[in-house]
């Protein structure tokens, strides 16, 4: 509202009182002849009878006719007069409101009613208490402050300040104005504190979710033996309910009870939403069976309740109770419930099916019934129906509700048809920070980071704040997307906007640290999450378990892992999957027949993790014994990377016979990752007929994967087929493959040190090369001999032990020895598979320097000591 130019008359008008002047509020009257009015064809015949009511003073049902002339006024145009006759005449009969909503219905701007209600003052006209009232609600409404603290002023000057109804709008209107703060202030100052002002102040603090706030002053007026109205009571029971203040919502009931309020059909409707808030269903049941009457929310209270909860057959048995023995038949409201409750319980398919019966019994979807329809057929990937809805509700305007936008937005993202949800998002009028964050989520889970972060930016112009949801989406769908530094990044900058971090955001951010190897930010993050309160969560502990396994630090993975109270299926998941990856199959069974003996049923990721340690421990009959029990024992049928494993069992362990019938007979067709595992197997065990059949396969499924080639090439190179090398080499010119690049990385102290085989050399090369000549060296006294067997180029033995020195791994591994101090593990991540030579040559270093060698390749991790491998020589 522009600011009222006559607003600083206020305070000298209303200040003084002209001794001539007569206050009109108790002169006004009416004529009793209502003809006369249904006679008024112009302004002026409005106006002259209005000036003879005014002389033939008869308050005989001046409710109608103060209304009627009101209205005429406003149908002849002249505002100001309709405001007159309200202020000084009809105000005790017709209601503010209802002249609030007159003066709207004649195109009128509600603020002229102030600059009139100024105007009067100016020119000396005094107002009763209802008038001042029926202002100050105004000026809350229209968010006038400096005229509702003028006129704040002036009450207090005329002795109005202990005036209830006054103080309510007061209350009401430093509420809406400066905050509920400043009107729980307002009201702590007030001398006289009557029923109705506590009423009104609990009113607004529900109103504005201080749901806290409700409950102190509620047992505040208790204390002055104030007694509230039904009002009170239900927002008392409301607070209740959402803090699950269940001792609390005991306590009311009692008071309800011992006043004999129980006969209110509202009270006892939050009474049985209140117990169901707290997970007390017995006792929202008592009161519902308790009432003498149900009206039509008594039984959506009832339904509501056991649908929320999970009892949605109790709550089909109540519905089927209220449409055969009750007067009172289902709404829409009901039918909301249902699709509510079967939508928050996974039971998707059922949301569909109720919104067809619900359509069949002649009700039309409204917005909510639409918001749990679309969470349905985003949750089962229907985008067809996804479609036919958003077609509904573009026909049906619905696309006002910021909800239904935004369940459009999230669908679209979770479909996978970002295009279709930034058209729906940049059509919505009123974006609220879901809406946002559903876009931000569908940019950052596709990898456009840039993006996600360009609408956290536009979000912050639109005016709203980013919270700590918008940030844990982008640095989720960084780590999702294996661009984990990013993720790093974005977290960084996210506590410079001051965000804290939840649970998820954590969990995003181990999940990074374990991706990059990264042990000592890894740790740092746990330390950050004991400062700020999470490392008790389960989720947060689950990824810490998952990082320190993927980062190299076991010990205290597992040490993680002990601490957890309530250990969740993903928990011990994830302990057995780290068991798997070190090679520690039997501890791996250990922990899994604990996990059952505690009560938990086995999912096909556990299996798969137990399967891996097998493969990874050489441990064939453990694992066709796991593989078996799957499907006779838990009744889990076995997926691709179950088989997958199976032949990698089979042909690690040498069976290339048993392997390949197994591949044939599986149920199955192979994908790239069956074949890959054969394939890797055929090159340790140099069967070349059975590795040329799954090359074969290979070049084919993946024909740009330069892993399946190399493999061959070493291969060939092994059994001296040179030809056959370069064939294989023209072949991947022909194809287009270009060899990945090979690297690998050790960090001293705070900073990275890379090796690659390809790009810019290692400023300290040429120390590193000095350093491993002299290791080597001292190796083979020990008995180590270069396995030359792996290069796959046909040069002599003297330049292939040269070309073995420069494999990244081992220049890694030389670099960390020359730099760590006190004896600490040499840490090395390497993109490949280890090859054998440096395997064996980190056997004999760990010797020579006495110390432990952590190496994490492309499939496992190797814990070199004492020249010895946590793997046994079986990767």
């Amino acid at each position: 509202m522009a600011k009222l130019a006559q607003f600083h008359l206020l305070q000298t008008s209303l200040s003084s009182k002209p001794p001539s002047l007569p206050s009109l509020s108790s002169t006004f009257t009416l004529l009793d002849d209502l003809g006369q009015l249904g006679e008024l064809k112009s302004l002026n015949s409005v106006k002259a009878v209005h000036a003879q009511m005014i002389k033939m003073s008869n308050n005989n049902k001046m409710d109608v006719k103060g209304k009627s002339l009101v209205t005429y006024y406003l149908e002849f145009g002249d505002p100001r007069s309709a405001a007159m006759a309200f202020f000084v005449g009809s105000s005790h009969y017709l209601p503010w409101s209802s002249f609030l909503e007159e003066f709207r219905r004649f195109g009128n701007d509600p603020e002229d009613i102030l600059k009139f209600f100024v105007e009067f003052c100016s020119g000396g006209v005094v107002f009763d208490s209802r008038v001042l009232c029926f202002v100050l609600k105004l000026c809350g409404n229209l968010k006038e402050l400096w005229l509702g603290l003028e006129m704040h002023a002036y009450l207090i000057k005329r002795g109005y300040d202990l005036d209830v109804y006054l103080n309510c709008a007061l209350i009401n209107l430093y509420g809406n104005c400066l905050g509920i703060e400043s009107a729980n202030r307002l009201f702590d100052e007030m001398a006289k504190k009557e029923d109705m002002l506590w009423d009104e102040v609990i009113k607004l603090n529900s109103k504005n979710g201080r749901w806290l706030k409700v409950l102190e002053l509620f047992r505040s007026m208790q204390l002055t033996f104030a007694k509230p109205n039904s009002a009170t009571i239900i927002n008392a029971l409301q607070a209740c309910g959402k803090m699950r203040a269940l001792n609390e919502g005991k306590q009311i009931h009692g008071y309800v009870l011992r006043w004999e309020l129980k006969s209110s059909l509202a009270i006892c409707n939050s009474l049985v939403s209140m117990y169901s808030r707290n997970d007390r269903l017995e006792l929202a049941k008592a009161v519902f069976d308790s009432m003498n009457d149900h009206n039509l929310s008594s039984w959506n209270s009832i339904i509501s309740s056991y649908a929320a909860l999970g009892c949605l057959n109790d709550a089909w048995i109540v519905y089927n109770k209220m449409e055969s023995s009750s007067n009172v038949k289902p709404d829409i409201v009901t039918w909301n419930c249902l699709l509510s409750g079967h939508s928050l319980h996974g039971l998707y398919q059922d949301v569909l099916t109720i919104m067809k019966r619900m359509q069949d019994a002649g009700f039309k979807p409204n917005s909510s019934s639409v918001t749990s329809v679309l969470q349905a057929v985003t949750e089962l990937c229907f985008l067809k129906h996804g479609r036919e809805i958003h077609g509904f509700v573009i026909r049906n305007g619905l696309d006002y509700d910021v909800y239904v936008g935004t369940s459009l937005v999230d669908m679209y993202v979770k479909n996978n048809c970002l295009s279709c949800a930034h058209i729906v998002f940049d059509n919505m009028n009123n974006k609220n920070i879901f809406a946002w964050n559903s876009l931000i989520s569908g940019y950052a889970m596709k990898g456009r980071h840039k993006e996600a972060i360009a609408a956290i930016h536009r979000m912050k112009s639109s005016g709203l704040t980013p919270n700590v949801v918008s940030w844990t989406a982008l640095i989720s769908g960084c780590s999702q997307n294996e661009n984990h530094a990013a993720s790093l990044k974005y977290f960084v900058q996210m506590q410079k906007e001051g965000i804290k971090a939840n649970f998820v955001t954590i969990s995003g951010l181990l999940k990074a640290c374990a991706g990059l190897s990264l042990l000592r930010k890894g740790e740092e993050i746990h330390c950050f999450s004991i400062r700020i309160g999470l490392v008790e969560d389960v989720y947060v502990a689950t990824a810490l378990i998952d990082m320190y396994s993927k980062a190299g630090n076991f010990r205290s993975a597992y040490e993680v892992f002990r601490m957890i109270k309530n250990k969740t299926l993903a928990s011990w998941n994830c302990m057995i999957m780290g068991f798997a990856t070190y090679g520690s199959a039997k501890e791996a069974i250990s922990l899994f027949n604990e996990m059952c003996g505690a009560g938990l049923q086995p999912d096909a990721i556990t299996f798969t993790a137990l399967l891996s340690g097998c493969k990874n421990s050489g441990l064939v009959d453990e694992g066709w014994e796991l593989f078996d029990s799957m499907s006779t024992d838990y009744n889990i049928a076995p997926t691709i990377e179950h088989f997958s494993c199976m032949v990698d069992i089979l042909a690690r362990a040498g069976y290339l016979d048993e392997a390949w019938d197994f591949i044939q007979t599986m149920p199955l067709k192979p994908d790239a990752t069956v074949w890959g595992a054969f394939l890797a197997s055929c090159v340790t065990h140099k069967n070349l007929e059975f590795a040329e059949t799954a090359a074969k396969n290979l070049f084919e499924l993946e024909p740009h994967n330069p892993a399946n080639y190399v493999l061959m090439m070493n291969l060939y190179s092994m059994s001296n087929r040179w030809e056959d090398v370069e064939r294989l080499k023209d072949l991947m010119k022909k194809v287009g493959v270009k060899h990945s690049p090979v690297w690998s990385w050790t960090q001293i102290d705070q900073k990275i040190h890379m090796f690659s085989a390809e790009g810019k050399a290692h400023p300290d090369l040429g120390e590193i090369y000095f350093e491993m000549y002299n290791l080597i060296c001292e190796m083979k006294k020990l008995g180590y001999e270069p396995d030359i067997s792996r290069v796959c180029q046909n040069i002599d033995v003297v330049e292939k032990k040269k070309m073995l020195l420069s494999h990244t791994e081992k220049l890694a591994i030389t670099y960390g020895l020359m730099k760590m101090k006190n004896g600490k593990p040499i840490r090395v991540v390497n993109n490949t598979r280890v090859c054998s030579d440096c395997h064996t040559a980190a056997k004999y270093m760990s010797v020579v320097r006495k110390c432990e060698i952590f190496l994490k390749d492309g499939t496992r991790f190797h814990h070199f000591r004492e020249g010895k491998c946590t793997c046994n020589d079986c990767w």
